[in-house]
C-alpha cells in the first residue's frame, strides 16, 4: 500500500476566496533521483501565468540556478486539456490559453546532500524547498499545500519545521515555505522541551541508538548555553525548533540556517560510536535562531530568490555566530581550554597571515559572498591574495570585541552587544543596517566614544586588533610559530622531475611574490642545486634561514632566467594556555578567564557523552 502524507501549509483558516496553491510529489524513479512534481493553480486570473524556479535559497549568497535540474515540463487546464509554455528565461516558464486554472508538471533531478540542494535515492527525499517547488509570480502570498507520496513499500516518515495538524503541517506563504526544508524517510527521533520550548531533532543515519542519544544531548546543551548569551529562546513560529541531521558517508559537510530549524549533513562512515566531533556545526546554525533570523541585517531583508543577494554585514551575521559556536561548547563543558584556544588560533592564524586583510575591510569583505559562498568557478582568481571569509575575519573580530569590552568595562561583555541587537531588532520587521550596529554597540557599552573608534579602525578600516595584549589578560598566549624556518609563500606546489611547479597563488609580500615568481613557473635549482624531488626541496628550504639570498632558476611562460629570492619565515601564530606555555597564570588571568567561560546555561546541563 502506498503511503500518502499531506503537508498542509497555512498559519491561519484561509479565506474562502483564497485558492491554496497545490504541490504533489511522487518518487517512482528514486533510484535514479527523480521526484515527479504536481502544482496546481486556481484562480489564475493573468492571461500569461509566469511560473519560475528559484535561483537563490535562504542562508545562501550565491546564484544557484536550480532550474537546471527541471525537466518534462507540461501544463493542462483543470480538464487536462494541454496548455501553451513557453520559457522567456532559463528559469521562467509562461503558460497561457487557461481558463483559470493551471496544472503544472515536471520532472526533478536531485542528487546532493547537503543544506542548498536535493537529495533523492530508495532511501530519502531530502529537500531543500528553492531547489524543488516552482512557484508563480503574483502567488507569493497564497497557502501552499504540499502532499508527498512514499514509494511503494517504504516507511518514510516527514520531518520539518512545518507546524503539523493531525496528518498536515501548516505555513502560510511562498516564503515561509521556502525557508523549511523537508526530510522525507526514515530517521530516528529525539525531543526535549526547555524553558517552554519543544526541540525535535530527526537524524538519518546508520548510528547506534546510544549514539543519536548522546548526540541530542550536545544539541541540548548548545541550546541551552546558546539561550544563556540572549537570556531567552526566540519564539519560535511553531513553539518548535527541529534539528535535522544527514550523517551518512556520501553526505557533503554543510549546514544551513531556517527560521524554525537547520538542515547539518555530514559525511559519516558506517558504525561511527560518537558525532561529537560534529557538534560545532550544530552550535552555530542554532546560534542563527537568534543572529540572522531574526537579529536580520536589512540587505538581506526581503530575501530575493531571483538574484544573489549581498550584504555588508556579514562579518556581524556569519562571522560573530562563528565566534560564539565554539564559545558556547567551551561554556557547557564540551570544548577544553586547550581545544577552545586551539580554534581561536586557526582563526588568528588564518585572519593575521592572509593578504586580503590589507585589500578589503571587513563590510567590503562581506560583500564578496556572492562569490564564495558554494558558487562555482572556472576562471581563475586571486581570492588568495584579496579575501578573508567573513566568517573567520568576523570571528577574529568578535573575539578582540569580546575581550576589548570586558577589559574596559568590567561586568560587560559581547553577550549585552548581542542582547540589545535582539532587543533592538527583534524580528525581519525591524532588520538593522551597519549605523545600528554601532549605535547598539554605544548603548551597550555607555560609550559611543569606544563605538565609534571601534568601527572606524576595524570595521570600515582594516587595522587589526592587538590579540596578543587582549588574550593576554585570559592567560592565552599568541606566539609565532616556525621560528627559524623559511616558507616560499605559495599556495599550492608540486614537485616532479621537472622542478618545483607552482600550481597555486603566490601570496602578497612572500618571497616568491617578491621575487617575481607566479603561477605556471617551474624552479629547476636553488643555489645552484637541482631540485628534482621532494627530498631536494625539503633540503633546499632546511638549508636556509630567514634572510637568506638564494639563486633560483626558472623556467615559465617568459623562458627561461635567474632570480633572486629573499627567503622569510612563515606569518604563521598560535594561540596556547600559560599553563602549556608554562608561563605563570596570575589569578587576574584565572579570573579573567572564568568569568569569560562560566555556564550562562538558562536551565540544568544534560549529562554529556
Amino acid at each position: 500500500m502506498k503511503t500518502i502524507l499531506l503537508v498542509l501549509v497555512s498559519l491561519a483558516p484561509l479565506p474562502a476566496q483564497v485558492a491554496a496553491v497545490r504541490y504533489e510529489l511522487r518518487f517512482p524513479n528514486a533510484a535514479h533521483h527523480e521526484a515527479e512534481i504536481r502544482i496546481t493553480f486556481l484562480g489564475v486570473s493573468a492571461p500569461i501565468l509566469e511560473v519560475v524556479m528559484s535561483r537563490a535559497s535562504p542562508g545562501r549568497y550565491a546564484l544557484h540556478e536550480f532550474a537546471k535540474n527541471v525537466y518534462n515540463v507540461r501544463a493542462t487546464d483543470g480538464a487536462g486539456r494541454p496548455l501553451t509554455v513557453g520559457r522567456p528565461t532559463p528559469y521562467q516558464w509562461n503558460v497561457s490559453g487557461h481558463s483559470g486554472t493551471v496544472v503544472f508538471e515536471y520532472t526533478l533531478f536531485g542528487d546532493a546532500l547537503d543544506g542548498t540542494y536535493n537529495a533523492i535515492d530508495t532511501t530519502h527525499a531530502h529537500l531543500n524547498p528553492p531547489a524543488t517547488f516552482a512557484w508563480a509570480r503574483g502567488m507569493e502570498t497564497r497557502p501552499v499545500v504540499v502532499s508527498l507520496e512514499a514509494p511503494a513499500g517504504s516507511t518514510w516518515e516527514v520531518a520539518t519545521q512545518l507546524q503539523r495538524n493531525g496528518q498536515t503541517w501548516t505555513e502560510s506563504s511562498r516564503d515561509m515555505l521556502m525557508d523549511s526544508p523537508i526530510e522525507f524517510g526514515p530517521h530516528a527521533l529525539r525531543e526535549w522541551t526547555a524553558l517552554g520550548t519543544h526541540f525535535v531533532m530527526a537524524m538519518h543515519s546508520s548510528a547506534s541508538d546510544e549514539t543519536i542519544s548522546e548526540y541530542a544531548r550536545l544539541c541540548e546543551a548548545i541550546t541551552l548555553e546558546a539561550a544563556g548569551v540572549f537570556g531567552a529562546f526566540p519564539v519560535y513560529d511553531h513553539g518548535q525548533y527541529t534539528f535535522l541531521f544527514d550523517f551518512l558517508p556520501y553526505a557533503g559537510g554543510d549546514g544551513m540556517e531556517h527560521r524554525n530549524s537547520t538542515v547539518i549533513t555530514q559525511n559519516v562512515a558506517p558504525g561511527t560510536r560518537s558525532f561529537a566531533d560534529l557538534i560545532d556545526a550544530a552550535s552555530h546554525e542554532f546560534l542563527h535562531s537568534w543572529n540572522v533570523e531574526r537579529i536580520r541585517p536589512k540587505s538581506l531583508e526581503p530575501f530575493d530568490l531571483e538574484r544573489a543577494n549581498m550584504s555588508g554585514e556579514l562579518w556581524f551575521g556569519e562571522g560573530f555566530t562563528n565566534y560564539y559556536s565554539p564559545l558556547v561548547q567551551a561554556r557547557a563543558g564540551i570544548l577544553s581550554i586547550d581545544d577552545f584556544s586551539g580554534v581561536l588560533g586557526s582563526t588568528l592564524n588564518t585572519t593575521l597571515a592572509s593578504p586580503g586583510r590589507e585589500v578589503f575591510n571587513a563590510i567590503e569583505m562581506s560583500r564578496m559572498a556572492p562569490f564564495v559562498d558554494r558558487a562555482g568557478t572556472t576562471d581563475p582568481t586571486n581570492l588568495a591574495n584579496t579575501y578573508i571569509s567573513y566568517y573567520t575575519q568576523g570571528e577574529a573580530l568578535a573575539l578582540g570585541i569580546d575581550l576589548s569590552i570586558r577589559a574596559r568595562f568590567p561586568g560587560k561583555s559581547l553577550d549585552d552587544w548581542m542582547r540589545a541587537m535582539w532587543r533592538a531588532h527583534p524580528d525581519v520587521n525591524n532588520p538593522y543596517t551597519l549605523d545600528d550596529l554601532e549605535a547598539t554597540l554605544a548603548a551597550a557599552t555607555g560609550s559611543a566614544e569606544f563605538a565609534r573608534d571601534l568601527f572606524d579602525r576595524y570595521v570600515v578600516g582594516r587595522q587589526s586588533m592587538d590579540y596578543a595584549g587582549l588574550l593576554t589578560r585570559a592567560g592565552l598566549l599568541l606566539r609565532k610559530t616556525s621560528i627559524g624556518e623559511v616558507w616560499l609563500g605559495v599556495s599550492r606546489t608540486s614537485v616532479s622531475k621537472q622542478g618545483v611547479s607552482i600550481t597555486g597563488v603566490t601570496l602578497r609580500g612572500s618571497p616568491a611574490y617578491l621575487a617575481g615568481l607566479d603561477r605556471g613557473d617551474r624552479l629547476t635549482s636553488v643555489d645552484g642545486k637541482d631540485v628534482r624531488t621532494q627530498k631536494d626541496w625539503d633540503k633546499a628550504l632546511k638549508s636556509h634561514k630567514p634572510g637568506d639570498k638564494s639563486l633560483i632558476e626558472v623556467e615559465g611562460r617568459a623562458g627561461s632566467r635567474s632570480v633572486e629570492l629573499i627567503w622569510q619565515s612563515p606569518p604563521t601564530v598560535e594561540l596556547v594556555t600559560y599553563e602549556k606555555a608554562k608561563l605563570e597564570l596570575t589569578p587576574a588571568m584565572r579570573e579573567f578567564r572564568a568569568a569569560w567561560l562560566k555556564s550562562r546555561a538558562l536551565g540544568p546541563l544534560p549529562k554529556l557523552p
